[in-house]
């Protein structure tokens, strides 16, 4: 690989997790990559530009704050296009993807509460005429797209998940910095001062704050957020189970546990899907993909429980969540609603 690449690659790969908490997080890269900080930043930023990276941020969890469903519609192929970008268009939604289903397009909706979310999938229903699944986490094994990108897959084994520990609401004196964790570092030198002043707070207070997320398993990770299809994992794959509840969180863990598997959650089934245990592959091309999936359900225990396996075909929106950054005041679903810069019509397997 050439070397320029390779640092290239490293800048992108290597802060996935554990990205600098300190006054000069740039610098620390560009000690440990041989660049000058100012190369680093404009690496950086142009990641940005080209799409290869969303945002250096932070990734909140399931129990962080805030609020999220995953839904599914089955839209037929006539409409498929006027409803993605109805669905797209809406600004909860930040994952919106088509996959080899009846249930066909699958989207996530984020808000700040339940009814806020609720009530985002509720207009997207009116607005379409199609009735949404709405399938609910229960509880997630291993939830990290933070992943080793030197392989044709996740090629090495994940880091432990935190400890399911469920954090007291977040106090809403700390939405300010919570919203800009969602959205992402300014790309200047001094970063988390730049936040600071913003806030009116000191610049060890913002890295303190961030800190402590991560330890009590609020922020899943903080790090360089990066879109696997520009970076060539251009497959992905949903392998859903119906797995009886006595054995499913047996059985979730064992998947959460083997090398490939990026994520796996257990979610509430719905009239019509008995599904109930999720695990996701990403990979370079779909053999590798599927590969994956034979070994794990075997390595889990999975062979003998229905299962079912939906390949995504076509991205059309991939963003950051607003869990924090809110959206009640925004337009709720016309099509002619400007959608986040971070959308994408790119085939995805």
């Amino acid at each position: 690989m050439d070397a320029a690449l390779n640092t290239d690659l490293r800048l992108l790969n290597d802060w996935q997790h554990d990205f600098p908490l300190c006054r000069d997080p740039f610098g620390v890269l560009a000690a440990q990559t041989g660049l000058a900080r100012d190369a680093v930043l404009a690496a950086l930023r142009q990641a940005q530009d080209d799409g290869r990276v969303s945002r250096i941020g932070g990734v909140f969890g399931h129990s962080g704050g805030g609020n999220a469903v995953l839904a599914a519609m089955a839209v037929p192929a006539d409409r498929v296009e006027e409803v993605a970008t109805t669905v797209s268009a809406h600004p909860g939604v930040n994952h919106n993807y088509l996959r080899e289903h009846h249930h066909n397009l699958w989207f996530v909706m984020t808000g700040a509460d339940r009814h806020a979310v609720d009530s985002g999938v509720t207009a997207l229903e009116h607005a379409t005429g199609l009735p949404a699944m709405r399938l609910r986490m229960v509880r997630p094994y291993r939830i990290d797209l933070g992943f080793d990108l030197s392989g044709d897959t996740a090629q090495r084994p994940m880091r432990a998940a935190p400890g399911m520990l469920t954090p007291a609401p977040l106090p809403t004196d700390l939405w300010p910095l919570a919203r800009r964790v969602e959205a992402g570092l300014p790309l200047v030198e001094r970063p988390y001062a730049a936040w600071a002043d913003e806030l009116g707070q000191s610049e060890d207070w913002v890295t303190e704050r961030i800190g402590a997320w991560l330890a009590e398993g609020r922020l899943k990770r903080f790090g360089v957020v990066v879109r696997h299809h520009e970076l060539g994992f251009s497959a992905n794959a949903m392998t859903v189970f119906d797995v009886p509840n006595h054995l499913v969180d047996a059985c979730g863990q064992a998947l959460a546990e083997q090398v490939g598997v990026t994520l796996a959650y257990r979610r509430a089934r719905d009239p019509g899907w008995p599904y109930n245990l999720y695990a996701m592959v990403h990979g370079t091309h779909r053999d590798a993909v599927n590969a994956v999936i034979e070994r794990v359900t075997q390595a889990a225990g999975l062979s003998s429980f229905p299962r079912e396996v939906l390949f995504s075909t076509r991205r059309f929106k991939q963003t950051g969540g607003r869990r924090f950054r809110g959206w009640a005041s925004a337009p709720a679903c016309s099509p002619a609603v400007a959608p986040e810069p971070e959308v994408s019509h790119a085939l995805a397997g």
